[in-house]
């Protein structure tokens, strides 16, 4: 399965330590999500649109209605770098 960059930095960023919060709405729609860095910083280069495809390629999920990180498969489906440039 091919990553694109854009999945790459999220996927980077939630594997070491970031994660995505979500608002949702009294019917469970998403409204707005934000992505936060391990150091609490917000990061503004996750779209709901590669949000919802991260989620519907299973690389991200939330437990407990928790924030969304990323899962084993995610792990194993981005490449390691030093860093993420």
């Amino acid at each position: 399965m091919d990553i694109s960059k854009a999945e790459q930095r999220v996927l980077h960023l939630l594997a070491q330590g970031g994660c995505i919060l979500v608002e949702k709405d009294e019917h469970g729609h998403i409204l707005n999500q934000e992505t936060v860095t391990r150091d609490g910083w917000y990061w503004g280069g996750c779209s709901l649109r590669l949000f919802r495809k991260l989620k519907y390629k299973r690389l991200i999920a939330s437990k407990n209605s928790g924030p969304y990180r990323i899962t084993q498969l995610g792990l194993k489906r981005v490449r390691s770098q030093l860093n993420n440039r």
